[in-house]
């Protein structure tokens, strides 16, 4: 998903899954010119609540090898990502990308959300990986929407 690439780009940049927040951030708004300075910390917050980074203090840590997320050379991420946006939407938008119709997905997820007694983030979730999407990224945005109904 672009909000993983365009997070890991600051880190790749540098060869370090280890960044001060100011270097991830310059990284975005100077060397890139994705963002600005305060979308760039959006970002940041977005990629904290994705689990996608870890803050220690002025440091962020990518939770994931960002080595291994290829970032192409003509990408320029939307500004979409720094909207909140709910793991049913982000998913929806994920298997509507691979070519499913938006309206069978809609029907699918809401038959296996009454199949199984499940939030509907949950229920997008099982049947993205179903379909054999990559959606580990929203994995525990699912699991805490399961923790907050009890």
């Amino acid at each position: 998903m672009s909000l993983r690439v365009a997070v890991a780009a600051p880190f790749k940049q540098n060869g370090t899954r280890t960044l001060r927040e100011n270097e991830f951030v310059v990284a975005l708004s100077l060397d890139r010119d994705w963002f600005s300075p305060d979308q760039s910390k959006r970002l940041i917050d977005v990629a904290t609540e994705r689990e996608l980074v870890e803050r220690d203090g002025a440091e962020l840590r990518a939770a994931f090898d960002p080595a291994a997320v290829t970032v192409p050379e003509e990408f320029t991420p939307d500004e979409d990502l720094l909207r909140e946006r709910s793991a049913f939407e982000q998913v929806l938008d994920a298997l509507v990308a691979e070519g499913l119709e938006k309206h069978e997905a809609v029907g699918a997820i809401n038959a296996l959300q009454g199949d199984l007694g499940v939030t509907i983030e949950v229920a997008a979730v099982v049947y993205a990986r179903r379909q054999g999407l990559d959606v580990s990224e929203l994995v525990p945005v699912a699991r805490s929407a399961l923790t907050e109904d009890d």
